[in-house]
């Protein structure tokens, strides 16, 4: 079944609908922009949105560096930050406390809440600026861009609602990593590869591993589209939380050609596929883990070994791909709670 909504993190499923018919970005239609919140991020999350979380801590004085790791100086400054704002200091980044961090930035403001703001509109909706910290005639143009994209009054101004819309929208992964290549599996998408700041953190990190053991590029199927919602051929993958990854092959060649782990034999699935590597496949599961500290939920795939191993779980039509689901310690939707 597909997890029911709510609270305010669901997206619309009639928007996934139009906007996985979308070919360009600029297609997509605009977001029910009342209806998201900031991600709650916690020790072990990464990406865009931590390296956000800590320029705007920076900009309050706390030198942490924003590297984009929630670890233990993250969490000693939100903390910190939480008790001098009169909020109870849990180290976890709620609504809360996002809204008591972002700042209304215009023209000629400077700092590095500026620097979270410009990177948050590059790594979101591509905005190719250069992150000086500065305000700009560039930066203004980017955040119209955005406000327009999402469709909320473009006034050129980041305010309360377009920082919450900024960080809680999608990213795509960084495809031109060679680490790192994209597969569509029609009559899916081919744009649908949107996902949470920590979703693409963690595959882009795993893969950097596995490609640097030797066992050649991650190949990444279905995510999300742009702003999530329903997606044909899945149950799933509406909130950006969920990725299908391809087994690894023998050749290393997972990117051109896909792989079931079995062979048959006597009518039945046997092991193993003479194109399959179980190796290497085990390598990007543990890979999948280790990048994703507390954050990986669990990952599907059909391998007898592996889920005796206790690496995966048995799921139906998960043969041929692994499905990664990623959590959060507070969500919506409890199938996505840590």
């Amino acid at each position: 079944m597909r997890p029911g909504a709510r609270g305010q993190r669901r997206r619309p499923l009639l928007l996934g609908i139009l906007l996985s018919l979308a070919v360009l970005p600029a297609l997509s239609a605009p977001v029910a922009a009342a209806t998201h919140a900031y991600p709650v991020l916690s020790r072990g999350s990464q990406g865009t949105d931590v390296r956000v979380l800590q320029y705007l801590l920076r900009a309050r004085g706390y030198a942490v560096t924003a590297d984009g790791s929630f670890g233990t100086p993250t969490v000693d400054a939100l903390r910190a930050f939480q008790s001098s704002a009169g909020l109870t200091a849990t180290g976890l980044a709620s609504t809360t406390t996002w809204g008591r961090l972002v700042v209304t930035l215009g023209s000629g403001d400077r700092g590095s809440a500026v620097k979270a703001l410009q990177l948050g509109l590059n790594k979101k909706n591509g905005a190719g600026l250069t992150v000086t910290g500065v305000f700009d005639s560039r930066t203004r143009g980017a955040v119209v861009a955005f406000q327009r994209h999402i469709g909320i009054t473009a006034d050129g101004v980041a305010g309360a609602q377009t920082w919450r819309l900024l960080v809680w929208h999608f990213e795509e992964p960084r495809f031109g990593l060679a680490s790192l290549c994209a597969y569509s599996n029609p009559p899916n998408y081919d744009r649908a590869h949107w996902g949470t700041a920590e979703t693409v953190a963690g595959l882009e990190r795993a893969a950097v591993r596995v490609y640097g053991g030797g066992y050649g590029p991650v190949a990444i199927g279905d995510i999300s589209v742009q702003h999530g919602g329903d997606i044909a051929g899945h149950v799933y993958h509406e909130e950006g939380l969920d990725a299908d990854v391809r087994p690894m092959r023998d050749a290393n060649n997972q990117c051109s050609s896909g792989v079931t782990w079995y062979r048959w034999s006597g009518g039945n699935k046997v092991c193993c596929n003479p194109a399959y590597d179980r190796t290497a496949t085990r390598v990007l599961i543990r890979a999948l883990q280790a990048a994703s500290p507390g954050h990986l939920h669990y990952i599907w795939f059909n391998d007898p070994k592996l889920i005796a191993e206790g690496l995966t779980r048995y799921h139906s039509g998960h043969d041929d791909h692994l499905h990664v689901s990623y959590c959060e310690v507070s969500y919506s939707i409890a199938a996505y709670e840590c």
